[in-house]
């Protein structure tokens, strides 16, 4: 992934000297085209590897029991290194705020927040896993950036579908809402159908084909209701795959498909590249033979 502008650490008026460190000091930090950066960038990437791995073994109670005092060192360690590597990513752009409020930046922020939060909330170091969004660098790093078109595409797919999406949804709650009504009414105080939220959840987990069991109805009526919500949501869960899916289909045929001369008329861009007349407005096109109409 390439570095953005507003971080260049080109400073107008600084002294040569301190422009020439701060720019080798960029040059190592946001760049993998060199040796220097290609080993900054991999051993960050192994850290932050290792770090999580730290508290994922940390969780194993008996590990935790052996190990937990050199679990802790480990995580304060990594947290230390992770704490100096923002300070010098901060000070070696030309703009620390653009930075700091970029995605990476934002993301590397969060990074350090867990080990903070666990000074007020124990247990929140286990949230340190949110490292791993670290590791989109990756793709900067091992020059994966090829495949960034095919993530546009996806997000241009979604954004197209957004509405329809929207629609689904609200659908689907307003079928939650309905059914779970109809499922307290009809199971009444039976265990789990105790009020309205709780049948709402059943209809959720119900609808969705999950099925944890561990609401169940009783009476013949909810049973028959239960058997056509699952039928029904075997009808609509694959819905919003066709959905996204259809737009990822045109999102690609409007990048692929052959793109015709421009009417000078009407600025209409056709689909056949052998077309003489614009099929829009009639007017003749530069790379035609017929005659300009009047």
């Amino acid at each position: 992934m390439n570095h953005v502008n507003h971080v260049n650490p080109v400073h107008r008026g600084e002294e040569p000297g301190r422009r020439h460190w701060r720019q080798r000091l960029y040059r190592v930090v946001f760049r993998a085209d060199t040796p220097a950066g290609l080993a900054f960038d991999v051993a960050v990437l192994v850290a932050i590897l290792a770090s999580v791995g730290v508290v994922v073994l940390d969780s194993v109670p008996s590990w935790h029991q052996r190990f937990g005092s050199w679990f802790l060192l480990a995580e304060s360690f990594f947290t230390t290194m992770f704490v100096i590597e923002y300070l010098v990513r901060l000070l070696s752009v030309r703009r620390p705020l653009a930075y700091a409020t970029s995605f990476f930046g934002v993301v590397d922020l969060i990074a350090l927040l867990p080990t903070l939060l666990a000074l007020m909330f124990p247990g929140a170091h286990y949230l340190i896993d949110i490292r791993l969004l670290r590791l989109l660098r990756v793709f900067r790093v091992l020059k994966l950036t090829r495949y960034f078109r095919e993530a546009q595409d996806l997000m241009e797919a979604l954004s197209h579908a957004r509405r329809k999406i929207m629609v689904f949804v609200c659908t689907v709650a307003v079928l939650v809402v309905i059914l779970g009504t109809v499922m307290y009414v009809v199971e009444g105080p039976t265990p789990g159908f105790e009020s309205i939220p709780a049948s709402m959840y059943w209809a959720v987990v119900t609808m969705t084909t999950t099925g944890y069991g561990d609401i169940t109805p009783q009476t013949v009526l909810g049973k028959f209701i239960t058997s056509v919500t699952i039928l029904l949501g075997y009808g609509i869960i694959a819905l919003p795959t066709g959905i996204v899916g259809a737009e990822m289909a045109v999102t690609l045929w409007s990048r692929l498909k052959p793109v015709g001369p421009t009417c000078p008329a009407c600025n209409h861009a056709g689909t056949e590249t052998d077309a003489r007349f614009c099929s829009q407005c009639g007017q003749a096109l530069a790379s035609g033979a017929g005659p300009p109409t009047a």
